[in-house]
């Protein structure tokens, strides 16, 4: 595959020489332009995937070229903007003309190489939306080269041109509050509100007048459905609604409308919504509830079941928390990568930030070892030590076995969150066989369940 070809426009010669050692290290093919001539002969001579664009240049400045390419509709790729003198309304004019994004000066090299290939592969996902879609969703995107998140971005492009609520199925930490908002950015209305609903947080004693809102007396309060209207009312975590906030949204759906409490006028329920929903815990939601949300349903796959997007999801998570939060820059060694393709992660992407920030908050030399990530990880659980501890050379061939299969069976029990389906998966056991070893092991998997 040829690597991508990215055009830097800069009239300085230092900032284009730097620019281009540092996308040339990271793979990429780098042509360089110095003023508005040169650029227009290089995207004639050769077609870029990608095009960063400084505002200030002798001849013809950044935004005035930026305007020629879209007028004229030559413009076939995304465009990054660079300045030194960055402003609000620069940003705006850039934005309206199809920028993909603005970077001020000095460049943060972090900044620089996760906008580079956020515009890259936006840009190759979506290449009918044009590129003014990729500054209003680049953050949002859900991250990874696997088929599953392929795909679970075309459903989500999919889905958001239609109207019908949408049910997203995942484990808890998967990232389904991040796609909920993705599908709204895509969205037609995606300058209506965007109202999120923590359903664990719902009481019953007053669930009706937070989701329908109140009209007495000197009270008028509109609820989640009337604030949301026009836009998104995403539920998270549906299946923590308690059961009579339940019958009450069930009902408005199926009306299409509500009342608030205290008045009799019906209000058209406008809102598009969006419900999340742990698949383990589909039987806590009422079935005619479940049935008007899930007309449109996406599956977000867990972290265990696209391990080869970890390595780029550990390197965006860190450049994000370098470039918002100031933390100190650190990358990930092979071996520790590695590592983490094959960890489990109980927790999902959640569990993943988590690890990233603990490290980097940490310090320490920039790349992370294996010894150092291992400490990190889930602590083994009491009285099981390492398998590198115990001298099982010391030992009985079968007081030996019977301690690896005991301290093997702990420790990857605790990284499966004590989940004894997800750990006759990894260790390849039939469950019911599983069971009884683990009991002639003297293994307690309900505790450890609860201890994590």
């Amino acid at each position: 595959m040829n690597p991508a070809h990215i055009l830097v426009i800069d009239d300085e010669a230092d900032i284009r020489s730097t620019i281009s050692d540092i996308l040339g290290d990271e793979g990429y093919a780098v042509s360089v332009a110095g003023d508005a001539a040169a650029a227009r002969a290089e995207v004639q001579r050769a077609a870029p995937d990608l095009i960063l664009l400084d505002v200030w240049m002798p001849d013809v400045d950044g935004i005035t070229l930026l305007r020629e390419w879209t007028e004229s509709g030559a413009l076939r790729c995304p465009v990054v903007i660079l300045s030194g003198h960055g402003t609000v309304e620069t940003a705006v004019e850039a934005t309206r003309l199809g920028a993909a994004d603005f970077i001020e000066k000095p460049l943060s090299l972090a900044r620089l190489l996760r906008t580079v290939r956020k515009a890259l592969d936006t840009g190759k996902r979506t290449p009918d939306t044009g590129p003014r879609r990729i500054l209003q969703t680049g953050s949002l995107t859900p991250t990874g080269r696997s088929e599953a998140m392929r795909m679970l971005r075309e459903q989500a492009a999919s889905v958001a041109a239609r109207p019908e609520a949408v049910l997203l199925v995942g484990e808890p930490g998967s990232g389904r509050s991040n796609l909920a908002q993705y599908i709204h950015r895509l969205a037609r209305n995606s300058d209506r509100p965007f109202i999120t609903l923590n359903c664990s947080a719902v009481p019953a004693e007053n669930a009706a007048q937070l989701l329908f809102g109140i009209s007495q007396a000197d009270v008028e309060e509109p609820g989640v459905l009337e604030r949301a209207a026009g836009g998104t009312l995403y539920l998270r975590d549906l299946d923590e609604l308690h059961p009579a906030a339940q019958r009450l949204l069930a009902g408005a759906l199926e009306q299409r409308g509500f009342a608030r409490v205290g008045h009799a006028g019906t209000i058209p329920l406008e809102a598009r919504v969006i419900a999340s929903l742990a698949p383990a815990r589909a039987d806590q939601v009422r079935p005619e509830l479940l049935s008007r949300l899930a007309v449109l349903e996406l599956r977000v796959p867990a972290l265990r079941d696209r391990r080869e997007d970890v390595p780029e999801l550990l390197r965006e998570c860190a450049e994000r928390l370098v470039e918002h939060e100031g933390l100190p820059f650190r990358r990930f060694g092979l071996s520790a990568q590695n590592r983490l393709r094959n960890y489990p992660w109980p927790g999902n992407v959640r569990e993943l930030a988590t690890l990233v920030r603990r490290l980097l908050v940490a310090g320490g030399a920039e790349e992370i070892s294996l010894a150092e990530l291992e400490q990190q990880l889930a602590p083994l659980q009491p009285g099981t030590a390492s398998l590198i501890e115990q001298d099982l050379l010391g030992m009985p061939l079968r007081e030996a076995r019977e301690q690896f299969e005991r301290s093997y069976l702990s420790q990857q029990l605790a990284l499966c969150g004590g989940r004894v389906g997800q750990l006759a998966k990894r260790v390849g056991m039939e469950r019911t066989h599983l069971y009884r070893k683990l009991r002639s092991l003297g293994i307690d998997f309900r505790q450890i369940a609860e201890d994590d």
